[in-house]
């Protein structure tokens, strides 16, 4: 048999496509039916396939998830670095893989693009403790195959959300922690009903105050599905979504802060009628969305299948701030005149809003037979948006009104794709892979911050690659891939952005039996006017990026599991890498200079990670999880200004099950230590620069600054599970 040592991964928790579609696991919450991998087949790859990935189950995700987010959880994965806005992975939280950030990351959830259409983000705020409803995940680093939303120019991840259960269950899960973190769920599901039909579910509250001053959260979610199976046919209807309340952390601190009061959040600070410092208590983020997701897989013959989606995306919201002396020319007040002088500035409160909607459809047609695997695909999806601030209190209004709008503005992105994808084995050694994408998008926007915005991008995106497996142990890809993709609503701020391509080659060997499975990759990544981030912020804390030339990145990835005995398992991961801007130009000092070859801001050279797990019995475990990062910049001109310094972080995890007999089947203990050797932790921040030409008169000099987001020292999570 070809494949037969390479079905051992699943065995191991690794599930690797169409084998383990075929094979029900169990589990604490009913026997899942893995036929709802069928919704993520056309974007998801396996070992046939020459592209470099990891899978991240929901029994592997378990003993961790107590209510941090998506990216923390996935932060012991290779190449991947993940930041806490709040300090302690709960609230807003980032993920960087190869050293791009989450713009760059293309997410799916079901195969349904969920990158905000316009920022090119992923904000888990919007959907606390997800997780929870999370049957796996994969992550592909590179361009990786075609999928559906923002092209892929560090990584791509797909979510595939909870299985068909056939048994009955409910679920009740609370753990408390550090900060006054508090997060409590409920999870049930029917069972099969009239062997066709499932209904489940999920409500999860989540709060805390954040390990930053006043970086509290307040979250709420749901998940409601509901599933219908025949021989042939199946249908899903998924509503799911959050709100989320978060006191905003986002502007970081400076240097001597940092090594004076690390938990100091300058968020709504002002300066009351007596002079006396004071801080808004309601500086908040306040935002909702709700996804709709109707699923249909058909196997129409022994060959063939087909997956259709609709989607809609209803997210609305605003963020508010209190302003001190603002101008009233920014919100078209007309000086006033107050004890007989003229007043132009005021203290006020505003809220800044959005209000949007983002609906489609994405399709797939599936031909497997012996050697060959045909997929068929592609989507259409567009987002309308709303930009509008409020003052909803003023100290002068002048000539204003409540609620009046200060800025309006609107936008709209069409997003259109079709591809193909080919897999064909030429024998039993050696397998091809191609993959064909057209894109087009369309996108308008008339915000101040943008300018009248009113592009068309066409890309063609070509995929191939090659799989040899030496022997039943031993497999090896070679790959390459073209890639092209649009800027974001805030590059616009940065002038006239350029379009970015990328060239990626990757050069893969994995090795597997029983005990061993190896994955080691050389990749180099050659960008055209790639959108690097500059390290500065805009003012509503969101990166900024600009078109930098010629740039590439080249590096090395070795992640292993080793199973020393049925009681230890032993899964390192390593990362090295060189990313380098080419002849880089900057101005300094009034004078443009070519700083030749430079790093890329927020790539770090190595990142290594570390995860031993000791099972005495099958109901108890312990993990010890370690991470390091290497020296970063967070800007493009290798100033000592802008570095991160390197650092390193130890997490203890503990699961320990005590099963029962009955209609109560079991409660699960889960405990986490963060940070174990309460290290002095600097996960991300910001650089800048201006030139200075009002010190001395006609002389022009370049200042540099910097911001940081220091992450909490040692912290703690426990929480239980109980199962009926």
């Amino acid at each position: 048999m070809k494949y037969s040592m390479f079905t051992t991964m699943t065995l191991l928790g690794l599930t690797m496509g169409s084998l383990a579609q075929q094979q029900p696991t169990d589990s604490l919450e009913g026997k899942k039916v893995v036929l709802d991998e069928v919704f993520v087949s056309a974007v998801r790859v396996t070992k046939e396939s020459p592209v470099t990935f990891s899978n991240l189950t929901k029994e592997q995700i378990k003993p961790r998830n107590l209510g941090q987010d998506i990216p923390i959880l996935m932060n012991f994965l290779p190449s991947v670095v993940t930041t806490s806005d709040a300090g302690a992975g709960v609230g807003y939280t980032g993920i960087r893989v190869r050293g791009s950030d989450a713009t760059r990351v293309n997410v799916t959830i079901n195969g349904i693009p969920y990158n905000d259409a316009e920022s090119q983000g992923t904000f888990w705020v919007n959907m606390p403790d997800f997780a929870s409803s999370t049957q796996s995940l994969q992550l592909q680093r590179g361009v990786g195959t075609s999928t559906n939303g923002a092209g892929a120019f560090g990584a791509s991840l797909n979510l595939l959300t909870d299985g068909f259960s056939e048994e009955a269950f409910a679920q009740i899960s609370s753990s408390v922690g550090s900060f006054n973190t508090l997060r409590n769920n409920f999870k049930f599901s029917t069972g099969l009903l009239n062997d066709h039909v499932e209904i489940s579910g999920r409500l999860s509250r989540i709060t805390s105050d954040g390990y930053i001053d006043r970086a509290s959260s307040d979250l709420d979610s749901y998940f409601i599905q509901g599933a219908y199976k025949d021989e042939n046919t199946l249908i899903k209807a998924l509503l799911f979504g959050g709100h989320e309340i978060t006191y905003q952390a986002w502007y970081g601190i400076d240097a001597a802060m940092l090594e004076t009061d690390r938990t100091f959040n300058p968020s709504g600070i002002y300066t009351d009628e007596n002079g006396n410092t004071q801080f808004y208590d309601n500086e908040v983020d306040n935002y909702k969305q709700d996804h709709t997701q109707l699923l249909w897989n058909e196997q129409i013959s022994e060959y063939w299948s087909t997956n259709l989606a609709l989607h809609y995306t209803r997210g609305r919201g605003f963020f508010e701030q209190y302003r001190e002396d603002d101008d009233f020319e920014t919100y078209g007040f007309e000086p006033l005149m107050v004890d007989g002088e003229e007043v132009n500035t005021t203290d006020l409160i505003r809220r800044r809003w959005l209000d949007n909607n983002f609906y489609g459809t994405v399709f797939s047609a599936t031909y497997d037979k012996e050697n060959l695997n045909l997929i068929f695909g592609g989507g259409w999806n567009k987002y309308e948006g709303d930009h509008f601030g409020e003052v909803i209190w003023s100290e002068f209004a002048s000539n204003s009104a409540y609620r009046d709008r200060y800025y309006d503005d609107t936008s709209k992105k069409t997003d259109f794709n079709i591809y193909s994808k080919v897999n064909y084995n030429l024998n039993d050694k050696w397998s091809l892979y191609g993959d064909l994408q057209y894109r087009a998008v369309a996108y308008q926007a008339n915000g101040d911050d943008t300018g009248l915005v009113d592009d068309t991008f066409n890309f063609f995106n070509p995929k191939a690659g090659i799989t040899f497996d030496l022997n039943r142990n031993n497999n090896f890809y070679f790959s390459y891939a073209n890639a092209s993709r649009e800027p974001n609503r805030n590059d616009y701020e940065n002038g006239n952005p350029r379009p970015e391509k990328l060239n990626d080659w990757e050069l893969g060997w994995r090795y597997i039996n029983p005990d061993v499975q190896l994955n080691t990759n050389i990749y180099y990544m050659k960008y055209q006017d790639q959108l690097v981030l500059t390290g500065e912020l805009n003012d509503v804390g969101a990166p900024l990026r600009a078109n930098v030339g010629d740039s590439y990145r080249l590096g090395l990835e070795v992640d292993a599991q080793i199973r020393f005995n049925e009681k230890f398992t032993w899964r390192p991961n390593l990362a090295l890498s060189t990313n380098k801007n080419e002849d880089f130009l900057f101005q300094r000092d009034g004078t443009l200079e070519n700083l030749g070859n430079t790093n890329i801001a927020y790539s770090p050279d190595i990142v290594a990670g570390n995860v031993i797990t000791y099972s005495p019995t099958d109901a108890f475990q312990i993990s010890v999880l370690s991470k390091y990062v290497g020296k970063q910049y967070m800007g493009n001109i290798d100033s000592e200004a802008s570095v991160l310094d390197a650092y390193s972080q130890t997490d203890l995890n503990v699961q320990y099950e005590v099963a029962f007999n009955g209609f109560l089947q079991s409660i699960v203990f889960s405990g986490l230590v963060n940070n174990l050797f309460d290290t002095d932790i600097v996960s991300n921040g910001y650089f800048f620069t201006y030139d200075d030409d009002f010190s001395t008169p006609g002389v022009i000099t370049t200042i540099e600054g910097a911001g940081y987001y220091p992450q909490a020292g040692i912290n703690f999570l426990l929480g239980a599970t109980v199962n009926f």
